[in-house]
């Protein structure tokens, strides 16, 4: 998985699941690229209603607790979030610093998670002897988990507003970039101060646009441990065909367990640690729900862009989703063809190719639904209103009366930020092995400089360290015909004066044949193969990474990304400022409402009801599935659509056993009007008592627009029923070592 993130003005590029891919930091901005800002929901009606918001847990007391109460709530707000005293927070846990959500399921450490979370694992862990990915896996003692490096488990210890520690020390005078400096000044030093004497990590982030600033204080363990996954045929039931879509039957769950030193504090892996033994884990329930039920959810939502303009809405239309969409879909094709070859391609390509088509279908969805409800018509509309609003204070207009223009003016010209989309997706998460030639960069300059120096041994190991890791899953053919595939993309679609040198010797010297050229540089490549790259690392020489075509391909890739960098930071400034001050302008303008955060990884609650909906004319979906809908969607011979023999012995027999509904079925999903979004994934779903009653693990495709603006009416939370979980681990696997450690209220 490939991920940006933003830290005042440098993007961070983290690649996951590859641990050899280490952050990398761009010294330059990228403004509107991802739609990674943490900005503010659009309030376009009077009320907001209970299910839209993805709210901070310690505010809700102050702000939420009534509506709460009045949808069915029993508990108290200190029993969901509390510092002092075992809470509902204290079970939920950001799986891999906010890729996924997990929860505790049991008094040793048991985490719950979705399948597609733990897919990187399970795919990691499996060979064509033992494909877990086919069969799933299930320890049956503690000895039998599997460690995974590299993953991690974050709890949120404490959290606190500091914004009046920040905002005084900043004027009006100041450029942005200065604002950014100092604010990242005081931060650093609130951070230290936070965790002094502790092994904990803190960080303060910006919310509202930087209007507001809030620390977070996280306690990370590290040795995360595969305790179970049912097979793919389960996990990943209906494939990319199901993927966003109502109704649904996926076993969507895996399960990992935490173990920490004897101590109970974050250790290294070892033989030696223990389970940990957590403050809370959720009670799970056998009781169900029903049509208008209580339901909250608690986790780590991504991002959300919900303050987003008429002006950035229309670019996520017609630049952010088309690149992806074209860049994608070449990928996929080719990956594709790769895995049907053997097993073992498959097994190869699994978690790369789920990587890339789930924000493939994602990004189609999303602009059917922004077209579909007219969200650009509703932000002009909010746009207006504010307009009118500035315009009639002369103090306003002072402030904020230019906050639109300079956001309007910011998306006039698009073509460096277009090459920017397409560099990302084809270049830099295209073709794998130029990122990886690139990692050789500090080895080269060490080289040049001394070539029998310290720096030269440190640098050549550090990239010698990953080899095994990276060459495990990847087939050089196969990312030279993606290689080939993807450049072509990115010259149809990119400026000429944004393409890397290399493109005009494909022109000129190969009649403006990638194919042929990717060929030709591969083979010609010590990046080529494990077997010539190790050689090469037995005695590196600069002249050899001088001459080699694919290293220095590599280099123009990231040279041209900076120059693109340098143009789109040209407007950056103007935008920045312009979001700040329209969102403070919001704030201000609706002083009588609880506005809520977008999503930017921090924990979050949401609360609605378990519902239906009507997606369109003639049609009324049911807020539940059953077993029974695998047997009939069922297709011999299909990977997507494949049932295990078992699961229809089962089914036919009727062997629901305690986990069948009143009715005698056995309920495999149900959908809530929740609020959630990337990161949301894994997430506990949780009744009125704090029971677990299910997992959040998708939305719905009629609400792909939800990142950008919320649609009460039709945005669902899709989610596995507990029960559905539990019977697969009893009676489908046969793993009763891992019920009888749960704590379950009949």
């Amino acid at each position: 998985m490939h991920v940006l993130k933003r830290f005042g003005n440098k993007m961070i590029y983290i690649s996951l699941p590859f641990s050899y891919f280490s952050i990398y930091i761009f010294n330059f901005q990228m403004r509107r690229f991802l739609v990674l800002v943490a900005l503010l929901p659009v309030f376009l009606s009077g009320t907001v209603k209970a299910d839209e918001g993805m709210w901070l847990p310690a505010l809700i007391e102050k702000l939420n607790i009534n509506q709460m109460k009045q949808l069915g709530l029993k508990i108290s707000p200190e029993e969901i979030y509390s510092i002092n005293k075992s809470s509902l927070k204290d079970a939920v846990v950001s799986l891999d610093h906010g890729s996924c959500t997990a929860e505790l399921i049991s008094a040793e450490g048991l985490l719950l998670t979705n399948h597609h979370c733990g897919f990187d694992e399970i795919q990691q862990h499996s060979t064509v002897e033992h494909d877990y990915l086919k069969d799933g896996f299930w320890a049956k003692t503690k000895e039998d988990e599997l460690p995974n490096p590299g993953k991690s488990a974050s709890f949120l210890i404490n959290f606190e507003d500091v914004t009046s520690k920040i905002i005084p020390e900043l004027n009006d005078n100041m450029t942005e970039d200065e604002r950014s400096n100092k604010v990242r000044e005081i931060s650093s030093k609130i951070q230290k101060e936070a965790t002094a004497d502790s092994h904990y990590d803190a960080r303060v982030q910006p919310l509202y646009e930087d209007n507001k600033y809030y620390l977070f204080v996280y306690e990370t363990f590290r040795d995360i441990r595969l305790v179970g996954a049912p097979p793919q045929s389960m996990g990943k039931f209906g494939g990319d065909t199901d993927n966003w879509m109502w109704p649904r039957h996926t076993a969507d769950f895996s399960l990992f367990r935490i173990y920490s030193g004897k101590d109970g504090k974050p250790a290294a892996y070892s033989k030696d640690n223990v389970p940990y033994k957590p403050k809370h884990h959720l009670p799970i329930s056998l009781k169900g729900y029903e049509l208008n039920d209580f339901a909250m959810i608690l986790g780590y939502p991504g991002t959300t862009n919900r303050y987003k303009t008429s002006h950035g809405i229309n670019y996520t239309m017609t630049v952010t989703n088309p690149a992806r969409i074209n860049v994608r879909a070449e990928k996929q094709r080719i990956m594709k063809e790769f895995m049907r070859s053997s097993q073992q391609s498959k097994i190869m390509y699994a978690s790369k190719y789920a990587v890339s088509s789930n924000y493939y279908k994602y990004s189609i969805g999303q602009n059917k639904g922004l077209q579909n409800l007219n969200v650009i018509e509703q932000k002009k509309q909010l746009e207006d209103k504010f307009t009118k609003w500035v315009n009639a204070d002369e103090a306003r207009k002072a402030k904020y009366g230019e906050a639109l223009q300079m956001i309007s003016s910011s998306y006039r010209e698009v073509e460096d930020e277009k090459a920017m989309e397409y560099m990302m997706e084809a270049m830099i998460r295209g073709p794998e092995i130029f990122y990886f030639a690139y990692r050789t960069r500090p080895l080269y300059d060490a080289l040049k400089a001394d070539k029998n120096s310290e720096r030269v041994n440190l640098a050549t190991e550090r990239v010698k360290d990953g080899l095994d890791q990276f060459f495990k899953d990847y087939d050089p053919i196969t990312d030279q015909k993606i290689a080939g595939a993807l450049f072509k993309v990115y010259q149809e679609n990119v400026a000429p004066q944004y393409h890397p040198p290399f493109f005009h010797v494909v022109k000129a010297k190969y009649d403006n044949d990638f194919e042929k050229y990717t060929e030709e540089l591969y083979a010609k490549s010590v990046f080529g193969s494990q077997e010539k790259l190790t050689a090469f690392f037995e005695r590196p020489k600069a002249k050899v990474l001088e001459k080699d075509p694919l290293f220095q391909a590599s280099l123009e890739i990231f040279r041209m990304m900076s120059l693109i960098g340098k143009e789109t930071e040209k407007t950056t400034e103007a935008l920045d400022k312009g979001n700040r001050l329209f969102v403070g302008g919001l704030m201000e303008m609706e002083a009588d409402k609880n506005f809520y955060p977008d999503a930017n990884s921090s924990m979050r609650l949401t609360y609605g009801t378990v519902s239906d909906y009507i997606p369109r004319d003639g049609v009324k979906y049911k807020y539940y599935t059953t077993l029974r809908g695998y047997i009939e969607k069922e297709i011999p011979g299909d990977d997507e659509f494949a049932v295990p023999a078992k699961l229809k012995e089962l089914y036919e027999a009727k062997d629901f056993g305690r986990y069948a509904d009143q009715d005698g079925d056995l309920r495999t999903c149900f959908i809530t009007n929740n609020d959630i979004t990337g990161g949301n994934s894994g997430s506990p779903v949780i009744n009125a008592n704090g029971e677990l009653i299910g997992i959040a693990f998708d939305g719905n495709w009629e609400a792909m627009s939800g990142d950008l603006a919320f649609e009460n009416e039709i945005q669902k939370c899709i989610n596995v029923d507990i029960r559905f979980v539990l019977w697969t681990i009893d009676k489908m696997a046969g793993a009763k070592n891992l019920i009888d450690e749960m704590t379950i209220v009949n």
